[in-house]
């Protein structure tokens, strides 16, 4: 069975806004460290973070002590942020109106609106985004088991100090 598939730097970019939205840490936390955090290559992180900040999602500063941080309170930042920043904004179904080909082409002039099969997409498409919408990275934050927030603990300042 084949699927919808999004590429992995969607589930990087939101693992990332989560543990930066977690961390305690003022200072910007660097990519070495969150590709640390999570055993990601950090230069393939790095192009995923870079569409984070020209999204508005996260904030970056350079320097020896630069780094990312959240652009805003982690309750304004929506999945759907995220996903449309990594993957952009088109929608995954392109109607190419295949009914008006081949032997049983129906009239353009019949075709005044989508067919049901464009409809049945569209609706998947805006309900899928709807939900995206109403999950915030705090949300997604206090969905976390309690084990999770002591297991690893998060991005830290000490750790950003550390590879900055």
């Amino acid at each position: 069975m084949r699927i919808m598939k999004l590429s992995q730097g969607v589930e990087w970019a939101l693992h990332c806004t989560v543990a930066l939205a977690q961390s305690r840490a003022q200072a910007p936390v660097s990519r070495r460290t969150l590709a640390g955090y999570f055993d990601l290559p950090e230069a393939y992180l790095a192009k995923h973070l870079k569409s984070l900040v020209q999204a508005g999602v996260l904030t970056a500063t350079s320097g020896p002590r630069g780094g990312f941080r959240l652009a805003r309170p982690a309750s304004g930042i929506t999945a759907l942020d995220i996903v449309e920043a990594i993957e952009g904004t088109l929608p995954p179904f392109v109607c190419t109106e295949i009914r008006q080909r081949g032997e049983c082409a129906v009239p353009p002039e019949k075709c005044t609106g989508p067919c049901p099969v464009a409809k049945v997409m569209y609706d998947a498409d805006r309900a899928w985004r709807d939900h995206l919408r109403s999950v915030t990275v705090a949300g997604l934050v206090d969905r976390l088991p309690p084990w999770s927030h002591s297991h690893a603990g998060t991005p830290t300042e000490a750790d950003a100090s550390t590879v900055l």
